[in-house]
């Protein structure tokens, strides 16, 4: 990610000046997310980046999944993120 982004709805806004469109349902999932794991903003724009790096596309569950798991090994900062997803061989 090229701009420093603070909340999600700036990111959501980044990706759509990218081109990148999520529909509804997926910023109900992004929300949603966030709310049920009690996500930083930051985590949970690390885990969309993520979401869209490793699935090609917004997927809800994934998305969900990786917000749990963060907060489960306690990931604080983007290194952390990478390095706990490269862990797993998925990117």
């Amino acid at each position: 990610m090229t701009k420093t982004v603070k909340t999600v709805t700036d990111y959501l806004e980044y990706l759509t000046h990218k081109g990148f469109i999520l529909g509804e349902d997926a910023t109900g999932f992004i929300q949603f997310g966030q709310h049920y794991t009690e996500t930083t903003d930051e985590i949970a724009i690390i885990a969309i980046e993520l979401t869209l790096k490793i699935q090609k596309e917004f997927d809800g569950a994934f998305y969900i999944s990786l917000l749990e798991s963060f907060k489960k090994e306690a990931i604080q900062n983007r290194k952390q993120a990478f390095n706990f997803v490269e862990n797993l061989n998925l990117i």
